[in-house]
């Protein structure tokens, strides 16, 4: 069964990933880039292709989203799936998710962070952020999970979107600045709520956590990504290549927005934002 792990891009997830895989399909809790292959991403290219889709065929791409997972979620295991869509109709059924770990992000602080990601000026991500966009639908793009179509919608409606499933008891909602300020205390509400899914009582593996705090720490990170490739980095023709560990959880990014964008974003964004405590 999927236990998704949905954001909207530049929220957290990379880092909410470094510390499940660490946790989780290491045998010390240490972690390294490559332990990220653990939890792969959907919707990707690969799936549609083994079942025949069409990928310029965007309806059947669509109508195949089960099917496709249906391909990885054969055992009985436990998958963490990345993805940063919004809960389309039809994204996914009951049959394959177990429920969702939903990462959100100060939106003012995201539209810096995108920027930086995507080469893009602070008004376009900002642009981004309060319409109707989507991700990839390439084809030919040298990376692989820029080759299928993400729908990204709206700041807002994707953020929504996935709520549907708190009905269920299937979701759980982690602020992204509370999993760097307090990631042990969060990670451990992590751990109950995945537990509490899967039905399984659990004893907590100190070492690991010591190990996987250690080595998930935004300054090592950081270390880690100037001497060694990271594969999840930007890049922009062939010297243009973003720093992905780039801004420390401290850093108010917010602060750079001008107050026209900022302001923008409060209006636009104020019910969630409110909802959220970041108003």
């Amino acid at each position: 069964m999927i236990i998704w792990l949905a954001s909207y891009p530049k929220s957290g997830n990379t880092f909410l990933r470094s510390l499940l895989s660490s946790y989780f399909f290491t045998n010390d809790g240490l972690f390294n880039f490559e332990v990220l292959n653990t939890i792969k991403q959907f919707p990707h290219y690969s799936l549609f292709k083994k079942i025949g889709v069409n990928l310029k065929d965007e309806k059947k791409v669509l109508e195949n989203y089960v099917k496709a997972q249906e391909l990885f979620n054969t055992k009985e295991s436990l998958q963490f799936v990345k993805t940063h869509s919004s809960l389309l109709k039809g994204f996914t059924d009951y049959k394959n998710t177990l429920g969702a770990i939903y990462i959100i992000r100060d939106p003012r602080n995201v539209v810096i962070s995108a920027a930086n990601h995507f080469n893009t000026t602070i008004e376009e991500s900002v642009s981004r952020l309060l319409n109707y966009t989507n991700l990839g639908g390439d084809i030919n793009d040298n990376k692989s999970s820029n080759r299928v179509t993400t729908h990204l919608t709206t700041w807002s409606m994707h953020y929504n979107s996935w709520k549907v499933l708190k009905k269920r008891e299937r979701y759980l909602l982690i602020k992204y600045e509370d999993l760097t300020q307090n990631t042990e205390q969060v990670f451990i509400k992590i751990l109950d709520f995945i537990h509490n899914l899967i039905n399984q009582k659990y004893i907590l593996d100190k070492l690991k956590m010591k190990n996987m705090l250690k080595t998930t720490s935004f300054d090592y990170l950081q270390k880690l990504e100037k001497e060694k490739n990271f594969p999840e980095k930007a890049k922009h023709g062939d010297k243009d290549e973003k720093t992905f560990f780039k801004y420390g959880p401290q850093e108010k990014k917010k602060e750079i927005l001008s107050k026209a964008l900022k302001e923008k974003i409060e209006d636009k964004l104020k019910n969630d934002m409110t909802e959220l405590g970041y108003l």
